[in-house]
């Protein structure tokens, strides 16, 4: 039984405690909120790409008749996008996640806690569905042409099935790279360009057979601009397995403490939020 002295000290220290939500939110908002707009960011550019390359009166689809060059000029697009916003101050300090199931993961690795990963996804969902809706007013509705439709996520001719495990696979593959680059010495400070390699080349191969999605948040926000929900599940679900099965492949290959941080660029003097051992990784 504590003595009657010790109760003031203790007493004293109850107003200085707040749930542990209050204490990240309060400690971390500003990677909260560089991580939302990273995301929204993302969608702006993606919607403007879209316009350009798939809008009936736009002079580059006018100029370039054949989809596959479409795409593949799409995919470049795209993953300059992704190297900027992961080599931005704001990328360098988030950590540039930008994607629920990617957060999530790495959440299961335990390299982030519990209310950061919770304020990631809230974060990551919230911008996706603010950037569509920025796009859609800075480009005064040609974001609602259906050729656009504001870029959103379906299943390709092929069909759910075909859609599910190509979404499953190509979260697999990035989830893998990330994981490998990004704990690999030499090779780290270079992940935000293999990602965007990665990205450049699934838009330009596989966004027939699923829209080429890889994020839940990416694809919500479309739909909630377009009001086109088909199939929605499939975003939730395949991108979250295969970037699972890719972490425990990788914990399998590497060993369980092979995950040295959850930033994708940590080459830098920004500061981490996340249970890091970056440090280390020389080690």
């Amino acid at each position: 039984m504590a003595s009657i002295a010790s109760q003031p000290s203790r007493i004293a220290e109850l107003p200085r405690r707040s749930p542990a939500a209050i204490q990240a939110l309060t400690a971390h908002w500003p990677e909260y909120l560089m991580e939302a707009a990273a995301l929204g960011f993302f969608m702006i550019s993606a919607c403007t790409f879209g316009v350009l390359l798939e809008h009936p009166s736009s002079p580059l689809r006018q100029a370039i008749p054949e989809s596959l060059v479409r795409h593949a000029l799409g995919g470049l697009a795209m993953g300059l996008t992704l190297i900027a916003i992961v080599h931005s101050p704001w990328g360098k300090r988030s950590g540039a996640h930008m994607n629920p199931a990617l957060t999530l993961t790495f959440y299961l690795l335990g390299k982030i806690e519990r209310w950061d990963a919770i304020f990631y996804g809230l974060s990551q969902f919230a911008e996706g569905v603010l950037g569509v809706g920025i796009a859609a007013l800075l480009l005064r509705g040609a974001a609602a042409d259906p050729n656009v439709n504001y870029v959103v996520t379906v299943p390709g001719p092929q069909g759910i099935r075909v859609a599910f495990l190509a979404e499953a696979a190509i979260s697999f593959g990035m989830m893998l790279l990330v994981l490998t680059v990004s704990n690999h010495k030499k090779l780290a400070r270079f992940t935000g360009l293999f990602a965007g390699s990665l990205v450049a080349l699934y838009i330009t191969l596989e966004a027939p057979l699923s829209g080429m999605s890889m994020n839940p948040a990416r694809t919500f926000g479309s739909a909630f601009s377009a009001g086109d929900w088909r199939s929605l599940w499939i975003y939730f679900t395949a991108p979250t397995v295969g970037m699972l099965l890719a972490a425990a492949h990788y914990r399998a290959w590497r060993g369980p403490h092979a995950v040295f941080c959850a930033k994708l660029h940590h080459h830098n003097g920004q500061r981490c939020i996340f249970r890091c051992n970056y440090p280390q990784m020389g080690a």
